[in-house]
């Protein structure tokens, strides 16, 4: 990670009674903008200018008009927002918002396997650090992925990380084969496959609904697999009422603000207790880092040069595809 200052101290500065108010306020002294995931708490997402999954939240960063961001999400996405704003002040409300998927692909593991490979094309799934990114010739998402790799020459090799998933649901829906990284979500490689198939006899009216990024045999019983998006636009548009959603379940909340007539069960996991499978990542931001981030503009993202601008080139090549 490349970052600097600490994460903001809770005992070095008095929170305001009201702080939606008082970020709304600092929003508008700093010419900021909040750009929250789906998978953020509620609370975060009803006071985000703009809440999306990686590619939406990419493009808003690419288009933004601020001079300070503030990512809602983990390293990686202000990361990203980082990359396409090199000259923007991008803030991250706790440092500690990492990402098990990025983790999973450390840089010098995955230069040597890139260098076993010669001649092939890297493909890297948006969800990596910024050292992977810089290694990478294109960058995908959920929601692009299969669309990218249907525009690579047949004859072309090709490297997919770093989720082996979602790797392995593109190569279904494309017909390519790819090597693959063998990295994983711990979100999403977690749900209960048994845990989903008793929500289902219990709720047989309920379609279940997937993130590419779950295990193969989650993904065998959904009725629609989809990134975070397609899986939000689906559920109002299916004349389904009822829906087992097997991806982080943050997004619930828009589903139930933009369907609220319809019910919406979250995927349990394997070895936990809690009815749901939350990121402990994306949790650690809560509204008050947020206001701590914007009132003492810490901390701050920030990269080397040459990693800023290797990651950029194979970001903006996704953005061109897509």
């Amino acid at each position: 990670m490349f970052t600097t200052a600490p994460a903001p101290n809770f005992t070095q500065t008095r929170l305001p009674d009201d702080l939606f108010a008082a970020i709304n306020a600092l929003k508008q002294e700093l010419n900021a903008v909040i750009l929250a995931h789906y998978y953020q708490d509620s609370e975060i997402q009803d006071i985000a200018d703009f809440i999306g999954d990686s590619l939406e939240l990419a493009r808003k960063a690419a288009n933004t008009s601020a001079d300070v961001i503030v990512f809602a999400g983990v390293h990686f996405m202000a990361e990203t927002a980082k990359i396409l704003n090199p000259d923007k002040l991008v803030l991250l409300p706790d440092l500690n918002a990492g990402c098990s998927l990025a983790d999973s692909c450390p840089p010098d593991a995955f230069a040597a396997f890139k260098a076993d490979r010669p001649g092939h094309l890297v493909i890297s799934y948006i969800n990596c650090t910024a050292a992977i990114k810089a290694m990478s010739d294109i960058i995908c998402t959920s929601s692009n992925a299969v669309k990218i790799v249907n525009q690579i020459p047949a004859n072309q090799p090709i490297i997919f990380a770093p989720d082996r998933n979602l790797g392995r649901y593109v190569m279904e829906q494309s017909g390519r084969h790819m090597e693959l990284w063998q990295g994983a979500c711990i979100v999403h490689e977690n749900f209960s496959e048994k845990k989903i198939v008793q929500l289902k006899i219990e709720n047989p009216e309920a379609e279940i609904i997937a993130h590419p990024e779950c295990e193969p045999p989650v993904l065998r019983h959904a009725n629609y697999i989809g990134s975070t998006t397609a899986l939000l636009k689906y559920s109002q548009a299916s004349s389904s009422q009822a829906f087992i959603v097997a991806t982080e379940p943050g997004i619930i909340h828009q589903m139930a603000k933009q369907a609220p007539q319809k019910r919406f069960i979250p995927a349990p996991g394997n070895n936990n207790s809690c009815a749901c499978n939350e990121c402990p990542h994306m949790r650690l931001n809560t509204l008050e880092k947020l206001y701590l981030a914007m009132k003492n503009l810490t901390p701050e993202i920030t990269m080397p040069q040459n990693i800023q601008l290797a990651a950029l080139q194979p970001i903006q090549r996704m953005l061109e595809m897509s």
